[in-house]
């Protein structure tokens, strides 16, 4: 196994635990919005258990498309997340660990020295890694949710600050493993960014949500290097499938659940009719009342309505009668990709001491 700045957890060096357990794996996602973490053991030949998850709303990229600037409190918050995910790996004794960033590191003039700051304090070494490997990613950690019966699917993965479709040609594809991808986009706007831009009133309108549906079609809309499969949308022979909070955040809306439950959203099929049901529940709903709603929440209440705008202007110019949640994604999909090479070989790299031992499990590139 190569070795590569940065994960806790070096003393294993890629072997098996002492007890016998096997060895832990980690994707950490830093995003616009999230800072996410999924430690995972493998099991099979080509899945793996999770033993630990955690998440926590960060809003990094909070004020950045005003300033062009990460602010100084989204970062301490941002920080102070990375910090709690670094002793988890620490404690879990991480063997391999991919650490990424996206779009708000990306476009923010000081996103490199933030995560210089976070490798100093954290010894976590996060790579801001390009859309098209982000969208690669989610349909990855999206593969045991496509309908192959189908000819194409649409992997849209709502951000924060960005949002990354994924057209997928499942005509004559192999029953598994990846499918051709025809095309990708990444449209600038995410759930903080398009909230950001409409500000929400005293009273959510139908005008007010147009307006956001519209700005991200026209983002879209002149996109024309997935073409060739439009005639397979306008047949129905091709599903779209949805990974994001906001998304996931409908679903639990749709299914009324009590609270959040995984195991009850991840996997669902809704109707075009129903995402726009709960689009338009959401919209009778004034910001406190959807912060009571138990799968949303006082951290989404501001921004569900971002991404149900960003769903149904996909839905509108690529319709679908079908859509399935994800409540997976990119971390799943650096988890399969490490756990993929975990049987390769690879130069080793001398084992750091000190504080920068937490830096010698990241997977190389």
């Amino acid at each position: 196994m190569t070795e590569a700045p940065s994960a806790p957890g070096a003393a294993l060096r890629g072997r098996e635990k002492s007890s016998g357990e096997p060895s832990c794996y980690g994707a950490l996602d830093l995003g616009t919005n999230n800072c996410r973490l999924l430690i995972a053991t493998p099991q099979g030949a080509s899945g793996f258990r999770v033993v630990e998850a955690y998440s926590r709303i960060v809003r990094l990229g909070e004020g950045l498309a005003a300033s062009g600037r990460l602010s100084d409190d989204a970062m301490e918050r941002a920080l102070a997340a990375l910090k709690v995910a670094a002793e988890k790996l620490r404690r879990r004794r991480v063997v391999r660990l991919r650490a990424i960033a996206t779009q708000a590191c990306r476009i923010a003039e000081n996103g490199q020295a933030f995560l210089d700051r976070v490798f100093e304090e954290t010894g976590l070494r996060l790579q801001i890694i390009p859309p098209q490997e982000e969208a690669r990613l989610s349909v990855a950690g999206c593969l045991n949710l496509i309908d192959r019966s189908t000819d194409a699917a649409l992997v849209v993965d709502v951000g924060g600050g960005s949002t990354e479709l994924s057209w997928v040609d499942l005509k004559g594809a192999p029953p598994s493993g990846m499918p051709p991808l025809r095309a990708w986009l990444s449209v600038p706007m995410g759930v903080v960014t398009l909230a950001e831009r409409f500000p929400e009133g005293e009273i959510a309108t139908e005008a007010w949500f147009r307006s956001m549906v519209d700005t991200v079609k026209a983002e879209i809309a002149a996109f024309d290097r997935a073409d060739s499969l439009r005639e397979v949308f306008d047949a129905d022979r091709a599903h779209l499938i949805g990974t994001s909070g906001a998304i996931t955040s409908l679903a639990g809306l749709h299914l009324e659940l009590p609270r959040y439950d995984r195991s009850r959203v991840d996997g669902i099929w809704m109707s075009r009719d129903d995402c726009e049901a709960a689009a338009g529940r959401l919209l009778s709903l004034n910001a406190r009342e959807r912060a009571d709603q138990p799968c949303i929440g006082p951290d989404r209440a501001d921004l569900v309505l971002a991404g149900a705008a960003i769903l149904q202007a996909v839905q509108e110019l690529w319709p679908c009668s079908r859509v399935r949640v994800a409540d997976r994604g990119l971390r799943e999909g650096i988890l399969l990709s490490l756990m993929a090479e975990r049987s390769g070989g690879g130069r080793r790299r001398r084992r750091r001491r000190g504080g920068q031992r937490l830096a010698a499990a990241q997977a190389a590139e």
